[in-house]
């Protein structure tokens, strides 16, 4: 049973509740492939086999005794190495914390429990969830970025090391790594899932999502951990009919690469031959210092936020970190308060611009994956929807010319993650990856 790995969640959610295979054997079959590929992807910061296994036993115990089994029982996921797993080290990609051991779980972990699953271990992050690269490798390519922050989540998931993961965004850090491994990156917005226990960088920014490898996955898992006062479907009903598409290529436009240039416009060809109306569209030219209001957010809060840690570690920092954390120390509290003013702005802008449509549709990336190790890739084509707290959705549509992902990002307003969903599934189902990677190559 050694390619249990290759199941959806979905499929494994079903087959575990039926008690047709154990959550140990699911377990053991992860494991195996973790042997198998983590040597070369190095997606995990910790794995605790026997614990993993432990808990796996318990779920199939509760399920023999005649228990209900949970709505995720048995199923193992990734937590990214910020996130609280009670006596499991949590290092936070940084020297500082290598011995922090948490004596409690963050609330998504508490929920991943009470749902029945089973935490596998702790996957990769860059230094306190920053730009710094981590050791994670792209399975599409070991030379090149599997992106950042959250790089062992999106290559743990995309191996098939993990039907599905938790991970983080402050910037770009679920969308892109998710987009540069071909697999389903989903935050759901601000305010979904808690962040306590989470280690904070930006509070007005950070926002919890997760990684699989559809849009169908993604859904169920948020689902069971979101806040009980936001209904997330753990079910996407239909569309009932193709939906109202607004294509913004944004004030980044031009950092974006041939590839990624023609890509767009062939999903935009795409799904305008199946029905959707889509709908080219500048973003209003109050979101054109949007990147920087986003900037002085991040990094007035992450200066504040680490201030205590800066003063007790002086020399525990990385370069890159110390220096952005210092142009935070610069920031003003009125620049500050004036930038939040202007997100307001732009969050009543957005709202407007999405009065007609479904979704917004843009990608979610410069291009590929970079050549480089060196660097986690560009954020910048996930930054005006990460400061807007609105939910996005990143589904995989082809290759470049370096043979690494491409894909699609869709977006929705506030609280409406239900039908972004809907939205986003039924672009997947339009843009099949698999099966447009066959035919490019073939053609």
């Amino acid at each position: 049973m050694n390619d249990l790995y290759l199941m959806s969640l979905a499929e494994a959610v079903r087959r575990l509740a039926s008690g047709e295979i154990s959550s140990e054997a699911y377990v053991r079959s992860l494991l195996a492939r973790i042997d198998q590929i983590e040597h070369q992807v190095q997606a995990w910061q910790l794995l605790d086999r026997e614990r993993a296994l432990e808990a796996a036993r318990e779920v199939d115990r509760r399920l023999q005794a005649g228990r209900m089994p949970g709505a995720l029982h048995g199923v193992p996921i990734g937590v990214k190495d910020i996130i609280d797993v009670k006596g499991m080290a949590t290092s936070m990609g940084s020297p500082i914390y290598q011995r922090y051991v948490p004596e409690m779980n963050a609330e998504v972990v508490d929920r991943l429990h009470a749902a029945g699953a089973v935490v596998l271990g702790k996957t990769v992050t860059t230094e306190f969830a920053f730009l710094v690269p981590n050791k994670t490798h792209n399975p599409w390519n070991i030379a090149h970025t599997p992106g950042g922050s959250s790089s062992g989540s999106a290559a743990a998931v995309a191996t098939g090391m993990a039907p599905a993961a938790i991970g983080t965004q402050t910037n770009g850090s679920i969308i892109r790594p998710a987009a540069f491994c071909g697999i389903v990156g989903y935050k759901p917005g601000k305010g979904v899932l808690s962040t306590d226990g989470i280690l904070p960088f930006s509070p007005t920014l950070d926002q919890p999502g997760v990684f699989a490898r559809s849009v169908e996955d993604a859904a169920l898992l948020v689902a069971h951990l979101a806040h009980s006062r936001w209904t997330i479907s753990p079910q996407i009903g239909p569309l009932k009919h193709a939906p109202r598409l607004v294509a913004v290529r944004g004030p980044t436009w031009q950092l974006a690469e041939p590839d990624q240039r023609t890509r767009f416009a062939t999903d935009i060809a795409v799904l305008r031959e199946a029905a959707a109306i889509v709908d080219e569209v500048e973003l209003p030219a109050s979101f054109n210092d949007a990147h920087r209001t986003h900037r002085i957010i991040m990094l007035y809060e992450g200066a504040s936020a680490s201030r205590a840690v800066r003063a007790s570690y002086p020399e525990g920092l990385s370069e890159m970190l110390r220096k952005a954390l210092e142009e935070g120390d610069r920031i003003s509290t009125s620049e500050y308060e004036r930038a939040m003013r202007k997100r307001e702005v732009l969050h009543r802008d957005f709202s407007r611009l999405l009065d007609d449509y479904d979704a917004v549709v843009t990608p979610p990336a410069a291009g590929e994956a970079p050549a480089s190790l060196d660097s986690t890739g560009d954020p910048s084509f996930c930054t005006i929807w990460t400061l807007l707290g609105v939910p996005a959705v990143t589904v995989p549509t082809g290759v470049g010319s370096r043979g690494m992902p491409l894909g699609l990002q869709v977006i929705g307003n506030q609280g409406e993650s239900n039908h972004l969903l809907a939205t986003a599934m039924w672009c997947e189902r339009q843009l099949p990856f698999r099966q447009l990677i066959a035919r490019e190559r073939a053609g």
